[in-house]
């Protein structure tokens, strides 16, 4: 479970967040949704140990993200994939657990690569790679770390819509098989609707405007889009997006 209670983080007098309360539960997948500049990156690096918070307080299952950090409980997945070029897919893939003194398991780091559609590359190098194909790199290497929760800063922001959505699926597919506790930041508000349990909406001000919970199926294809239940929650997101800017 990971909480947030009071926090807020100042940057040279500039407020970033403020007064940010909220509660995740273990093994609930939630998206932080808002424009650039209004601190969903600021509140992920809080969660994760990146950034101290100037107020208020972050405990995950009871524990400081320091904590939860230095036992390998945290797994990262930034917008830049981060991979070691002279690596290949399984090297990168098991790099992390021996970076945390754990033992490399490369058979079950070989299976997560097939799991997000990278059966036979798994000797390529990053550069051999294209751009979504070393995202779900960076994604298998977060899962295999072992870590109970994911923290992911718009891990898909560089890919095409289409690339995208298909990593969009394969993500909460990968997030029913392992339940994690997911933190998603993104832009996009489609996005945000269709990978969360809840969807958190950041104002200008660096607060929580609102928090939605969303009502489609826990199994998710591309048809959810096309659905009039996924359309009409972005609406609403959005309205409160724009209201917060209004």
């Amino acid at each position: 479970m990971i909480d947030l209670d009071g926090v807020g983080v100042d940057f040279e007098g500039v407020r970033a967040l403020e007064g940010i309360d909220l509660r995740i539960e273990d093994d609930e997948f939630v998206t932080v949704v808002g424009p650039s500049g209004c601190g969903k990156t600021t509140l992920l690096r809080a969660i994760g140990g990146l950034q101290a918070p100037t107020a208020g307080a972050v405990r995950i299952d009871g524990d400081s993200p320091a904590v939860a950090q230095a036992g390998a409980r945290l797994g990262f997945v930034f917008q830049n994939h981060t991979l070691l070029p002279w690596k290949s897919a399984t090297e990168n893939v098991t790099f992390l657990r021996e970076m945390a003194g754990e033992e490399p398991r490369r058979e079950e780091a070989q299976d997560l690569l097939a799991s997000v559609g990278l059966e036979g590359f798994e000797d390529a190098k990053p550069r051999e790679l294209s751009g979504g194909m070393n995202q779900r790199v960076a994604i298998a290497r977060a899962i295999h770390l072992g870590a109970d929760v994911l923290l992911m800063d718009e891990p898909f922001g560089e890919l095409d819509e289409i690339t995208r959505d298909e990593l969009g699926v394969e993500v909460r597919d990968i997030w029913r098989r392992e339940r994690k506790t997911v933190v998603f930041v993104t832009h996009s508000v489609p996005e945000a609707v269709f990978l969360a349990d809840r969807c958190v909406v950041m104002g200008a001000t660096g607060r929580i405007e609102r928090v939605f919970e969303i009502d489609l199926p826990t199994s998710r294809d591309e048809d959810v889009f096309g659905s009039r239940a996924f359309q009409e929650q972005v609406a609403a997101v959005r309205r409160t997006l724009h209201e917060s800017y209004a």
